[in-house]
């Protein structure tokens, strides 16, 4: 029965995004000029390893790829909920929607499912086009490793998503909480630069965010083929964000969909 009514959320979504072509076009173009972007900014430093970047063992194109390709997940997984919540209020079936025999669980997984496949495709976007035309060089990737820690990445920032749905069902405004955090992260998760770099009081910010520890086990996995016993450090603190935030998150949306339907303001927007 799960996985039936997840295949449903999915071909409803692709659906939909079926029918605006011209997205996807515009996607994959956003992936190819960021690529080169990026790659033709790599080329400021010739060939010369960075001090900073020396533990990966590679150059800044293929530290600074992996960096937005992954951040990708983050993005998704923070604004995907809370975008089709804001979608099903606007279109009116949001209230239709939470009548069905569906569980709290399953309707949040199912809300951002096909955004987290796109975002897969978004993904090998990037890497696909760094291996095959810009010499990107993954052949040491630990792929179980890496898929490990991708899938307590989305939790991490999914269980965020959450929280940022919850704040839009209550105030019906969301955008400036997934905004600041998706910006926040950027410039202090390490996803374009070393957080090395940062002035020491700076940093200490940095080690307090999951998407620090998800980039850093990435690239290591990756780049350097570790596997989940030399990545254990990075893993455990995903692991435990994992456990605090999702009955956190959860709690915290029923708590927000029980205020908007004693308020009766569930379908406004």
């Amino acid at each position: 029965m799960f996985f039936r009514k997840m295949a449903a959320f999915i071909k409803r979504d692709f659906l939909i995004a079926k029918s605006y072509r011209l997205m996807f076009i515009l996607n994959w173009g956003g992936i190819i000029t960021t690529t080169l972007t990026f790659y033709f900014i790599s080329k400021l430093f010739n060939k010369t390893i960075n001090p900073y970047i020396a533990e990966y063992g590679t150059g800044y194109f293929p530290f600074v790829i992996i960096g937005i390709a992954f951040s990708t997940y983050f993005y998704t997984a923070l604004n995907s909920f809370s975008n089709s919540i804001r979608i099903e209020q606007m279109t009116g079936t949001l209230e239709m929607l939470l009548l069905t025999p569906t569980r709290i669980r399953e309707l949040i997984t199912g809300m951002s499912l096909w955004d987290l496949v796109f975002a897969s495709s978004r993904v090998f976007g990037y890497l696909l086009i760094g291996v095959f035309f810009l010499g990107l060089d993954v052949h040491k990737i630990n792929i179980l490793a890496s898929i490990v820690v991708l899938i307590f990445t989305i939790i991490c920032f999914s269980s965020i998503g959450i929280i940022a749905a919850s704040v839009i069902m209550l105030f019906k405004k969301g955008a400036p909480i997934s905004w600041f955090v998706s910006t926040f992260s950027s410039l202090f998760g390490g996803a374009y630069f070393p957080i090395e770099i940062l002035p020491a009081p700076l940093r200490f910010i940095s080690y307090l965010l999951p998407i620090t520890y998800s980039l850093r086990s990435l690239r290591y996995t990756i780049l350097k083929g570790y596997s989940l016993w030399d990545t254990k450090g990075d893993l455990l603190v995903l692991v435990v964000y994992s456990a605090m935030l999702v009955p956190i998150s959860i709690f915290i949306f029923k708590m927000a969909l029980k205020r908007v339907k004693v308020k009766g303001s569930l379908s406004h927007y």
